[in-house]
């Protein structure tokens, strides 16, 4: 009661309400977003990613030399490269230049040590987004048992559903990288093999099977038997297969690697 005698009411709370519930919507959009920007669980596709290498040869060319069977996983998400993260071994024991005795000549002891150090492993640190759909994907090398920080300059090619079953979603990459092979304690043959090795990287990853795929497609519901089959029977539906890579070999004794 007021001393006049004139009650007065008392203060309303709804300037109180209409300023938090503003703040609860904004709360719930930002937790919202964070979730929507999870980076999605890739495995990498050993059949459709290579790893190509050039090393000089004795000043005359380029030797070339390729890596098939890559395993791993990589986590990315297109809206935030920053959170993205990769997990590779690529299997040096699997390094082929074209010709037998190079190859035995490369993976010996007193270069790769394949026996010994079968795999390489590279780990990713950082991603430092450069825009649009570039990175500079910071990590560590592990190669005959030294590791060593590596950078590969990344190029996103494609992320959509894959156009053959099952259908999954399915990400590419290019990279390239400038490593020295001595620093990795693969030193021999100094004046007959270069020491900067270029890396190209091809890769291919699909959504990993144990996460939702929206883009997926279920497996078709079983059909009715159908009629015998007329003489001309017609060719089966192309399905995603890898052709063998036929290279013609020549015979090689003398140099350690090509």
């Amino acid at each position: 009661m007021h001393p006049s005698g004139v009650s007065t009411a008392p203060s309303s709370p709804a300037p109180v309400r209409i300023w938090v519930l503003p703040m609860l919507c904004a709360l719930l959009a930002i937790g919202t977003h964070a979730q929507a920007s999870e980076p999605v669980a890739y495995d990498i596709d050993p059949v459709h990613t290579r790893v190509l290498l050039a090393v000089d040869h004795a000043g005359f060319s380029k030797a070339l030399g390729t890596v098939s069977g890559t395993n791993g996983r990589l986590r990315f998400d297109e809206d935030d490269w920053s959170s993205a993260s990769v997990d590779a071994r690529i299997p040096i024991a699997r390094l082929d230049f074209g010709d037998a005795a190079w190859n035995k000549a490369t993976l010996a002891r007193n270069l790769l040590d394949a026996e010994r150090h079968p795999d390489a492993h590279f780990v990713s640190t950082r991603i430092e987004p450069l825009g649009e759909g570039r990175a500079r994907v910071h990590g560590m090398l592990t190669l005959h048992g030294v590791s060593r920080e590596v950078v590969l300059e990344a190029v996103l090619n494609a992320a959509k559903r894959h156009p053959l079953p099952p259908f999954r979603r399915t990400v590419g990459f290019s990279a390239t990288a400038l490593l020295s092979r001595s620093a990795f304690g693969v030193d021999a043959w100094p004046s007959v093999i270069g020491d900067a090795v270029e890396l190209r990287i091809e890769l291919e990853a699909t959504r990993s099977r144990d996460q939702t795929d929206d883009d997926a497609t279920p497996a078709p519901a079983p059909q009715p038997e159908a009629p015998a089959a007329s003489p001309q029977t017609p060719a089966p539906a192309p399905t995603d297969t890898h052709a063998s890579n036929h290279m013609s070999t020549r015979p090689h004794t003398q140099d350690p690697i090509a």
